[in-house]
């Protein structure tokens, strides 16, 4: 670890800074501080709403995260997101329901973070599937193979066939204290909260260790120009799969967690909206980054936030708003999008960005 503070001055002299996780004190003492803020501040500070809206922000990161590494990291468009949100969390509540779990399992609280797991597994693996045809096709047709996910899977297979299973209708209601990890019973949103702390900070660890890596700079080569990478030994299929399976696992690990967070489980919780929101918001927070897919995550959850915040004191003098707060909430969707592609077409992302690099030179202007 270098004893210079600001990067700015500061040469590496050999391989293994180059690779460390922090290049400054500064930047070891900040990602601390990052960490205590959301590990101790918001869980223990914050009201419990704005916790229950953290806890929002991380589930739209953690599926925001999947559609980054396929769009902003590799080139892959996709709009087949939610589908595979909806696999992780079907498999993880039938996993829970269904499987005859060894009673020591369901004893020790094994039952839930195995699910999990599994669920990641079983979305990665059900998004290589649609992601077959980007080894013969990209663009435009890839994005019709990756809306045929949501079609095929939330609006067939899960609402005609699986929600139908143990005759219980649309919806898996999960009884009271089936989500358990070890001694915890997920119930608060205290609770839930953490949850979605460490599972974020796994996500974002394992996809940043694995752009550092030799598949990262694939899926970068492949993204900037397939032909060039396939000339140059890089086995562009196998590469593109793998880009599915990881965004798959990523977001079958968000719907296992969105399990804990809802009473009840049904196909209208992934509808084909949530895959346009997650492009959006990787779109407001700078594609091909992973501080874009956060960046973009808290502001879309935070300004519908306030603005339902708004439009709740309005109704009482138009109360035709409550009725039509949807619209809004898409309006100011589309609005959001629109001026960010015409003023800050890179990003939330791209502005933190220069604001890192004017503080790495300060207090000098160049």
């Amino acid at each position: 670890m270098s004893s210079v503070w600001l990067p700015c001055g500061d040469y590496h002299e050999n391989y293994l800074k180059d690779q460390g996780w922090w290049q400054s004190s500064f930047i070891k003492v900040k990602m601390i501080l990052l960490l205590a803020v959301v590990f101790l501040g918001i869980p223990f500070l914050a009201p419990e709403y704005w916790i229950g809206v953290a806890t929002m922000v991380g589930y739209t990161s953690m599926g925001a995260l999947g559609v980054q590494l396929l769009i902003g990291y590799t080139g892959l468009v996709t709009l087949g997101h939610a589908a595979f949100i909806a696999v992780g969390a079907y498999t993880s509540t039938m996993m829970i329901l269904q499987f005859p779990w060894p009673q020591f399992m369901v004893d020790l609280g094994l039952a839930y973070p195995v699910s999990i797991l599994v669920a990641g597994i079983v979305a990665g693996l059900w998004s290589v599937l649609f992601g077959l045809p980007s080894a013969k096709v990209k663009g435009f047709y890839l994005i019709l193979t990756t809306m045929a996910a949501q079609f095929i899977t939330v609006d067939f297979i899960l609402t005609q066939y699986v929600s139908q299973i143990g005759g219980r209708g649309q919806a898996f209601s999960l009884p009271p204290g089936t989500i358990k990890i070890g001694p915890f019973v997920m119930e608060t949103e205290r609770e839930i909260y953490f949850l979605m702390a460490v599972l974020l900070t796994l996500i974002v660890i394992g996809l940043a260790n694995l752009l550092r890596s030799k598949p990262g700079r694939a899926w970068v080569a492949i993204r900037d120009n397939d032909i060039a990478a396939e000339a140059l030994g890089i086995n562009i299929v196998w590469y593109k799969l793998l880009a599915f399976f990881v965004a798959g696992f990523t977001a079958g690990i968000a719907g296992a967690f969105w399990v804990s967070n809802t009473a009840a489980l049904s196909p209208e919780h992934f509808p084909f909206f949530l895959s346009l929101w997650l492009v959006g918001v990787i779109l407001i927070g700078g594609v091909g980054s992973i501080h874009g897919a956060i960046f973009g995550s808290i502001f879309m959850v935070v300004i519908m936030e306030l603005l339902q915040m708004a439009v709740i004191p309005l109704a009482a003098y138009y109360p035709k708003l409550l009725v039509d707060f949807a619209y809004i909430k898409d309006a100011a969707f589309g609005l959001a999008i629109a001026g960010f592609v015409i003023y800050e077409p890179n990003g939330l992302a791209y502005r933190w960005w220069q604001i890192k690099n004017y503080f790495n030179l300060w207090p000098f202007s160049y």
